[in-house]
């Protein structure tokens, strides 16, 4: 064959291969740059108003999409387990003693959070983030009982201690009306802060009463639930919750604009309870760093923080928010509360790895009697 037909056919088709390698890149930008206008957030569900939601979307010209955990413990269960790709998540500070540890978040640029000014510094430098170089204050929760008002009245049964929920003879009149949460955490700390110990108390002397005084409280229990309580207290189903300060919230505002015949109201028990810092972090698989700073920039601003706590009755740590909440929740003094009730409250440490090992025997122990 002729040598400048062959040279000819060969410069044909390397154009043509390098004309095909010249498309893949760019079918492959268009699709990174699809991905990339995404943020992914792990989250509490209904921990963040809509409408705030959107406004933040139109701003930043992305979209946002929620993942949803209900407690602690199925956070970091669902990220050990491989669970990957969030921006953000919103731990509570136990948590956050975890994640730091595992090396699973990455640093704050602060240099991007102009109103990181805006927070309490009462609520940085906290003894799980020490100069927060990872985490930012969202909302905070108190674990406390809630309760139908006029219901308690009528048995005359004290709302103020958590004997409510683990005194037999108290519970012998709510029997199957009552229920706790299902988080080993949160309801060891309840024991422990009833029988005189602190949230954080380790011994395991001390834990061993903590159970029994679940078993012996067990069987006057409808459940454990995480959820479901807040709709349960709104149509009267439920008497008594042990569950979150905002959940509570909720729960009285539903059956108040239900037309309910009763009221739901909520208290932190005399023992003292657990103070819930959730913050905004940055975890170390997120693809959009600089779009998940722009969003925790924007819920620090007081009006977008304030919408949070309007929706849904969490304590505000920013500053800022002030002046946007709504008077009957920034007066209510379980959501916000005092010098000397705040000192009642204790915020959950991470326990070790021997400490966990015992908690969930524990609680197996709890479930299965």
């Amino acid at each position: 064959m002729n040598r400048s037909i062959i040279l000819y056919g060969l410069i044909w088709l390397l154009l043509g291969l390098l004309a095909g390698c010249s498309q893949q890149p760019a079918a492959d930008s268009n699709q990174i740059s699809r991905a990339d206008g995404v943020l992914r957030l792990f989250n509490w569900n209904n921990y963040i108003n809509p409408k705030t939601l959107r406004r933040f979307e139109q701003q930043c010209r992305c979209q946002v999409t929620q993942d949803y955990y209900s407690d602690n413990e199925e956070l970091l269960a669902k990220l050990a387990a491989g669970a990957t790709g969030y921006d953000l998540l919103v731990p509570t500070g136990n948590a956050m003693d975890t994640l730091i540890r595992q090396g699973a978040l990455r640093p704050l640029d602060k240099t991007l959070l102009p109103n990181l000014k805006n927070i309490n510094e009462s609520y940085l430098n906290t003894a799980f983030d020490p100069g927060n170089q990872y985490s930012v204050p969202y909302a905070t929760t108190i674990t406390l009982i809630g309760f139908n008002r006029e219901k308690m009245q009528e048995l005359d049964l004290p709302t103020d201690s958590w004997a409510l929920i683990f005194e037999p003879i108290h519970l012998q009149k709510i029997r199957g009306r009552v229920t706790v949460l299902d988080s080993q955490r949160e309801l060891m700390a309840a024991a422990l802060s009833y029988l005189g110990y602190s949230v954080n108390d380790t011994d395991p002397s001390h834990w061993q009463q903590a159970k029994e005084l679940i078993i012996r409280a067990k069987p006057y229990w409808a459940a454990f639930n995480n959820t479901s309580y807040i709709r349960e207290l709104a149509v009267g189903n439920l008497w008594v919750a042990h569950g979150y300060s905002n959940d509570m919230f909720q729960a009285a505002q539903d059956a108040r604009n239900s037309g309910r015949s009763f009221m739901v109201d909520f208290v932190i028990p005399r023992e003292g309870a657990t103070l819930s810092l959730d913050s905004m972090v940055l975890h170390h698989s997120g693809r959009r760093p600089d779009i998940a700073h722009q969003f925790i920039n924007f819920m620090l601003e007081g009006e977008n923080s304030a919408e949070l706590t309007n929706l849904i009755g969490s304590g505000n740590p920013n500053r800022a928010a002030k002046e946007y909440i709504r008077a009957d929740i920034s007066s209510n003094p379980v959501i916000f509360p005092d010098t000397a009730e705040l000192a009642r409250l204790e915020m959950l440490k991470e326990l070790d790895h021997k400490q966990r090992r015992l908690l969930s025997r524990t609680w197996t122990e709890v479930k299965l009697r």
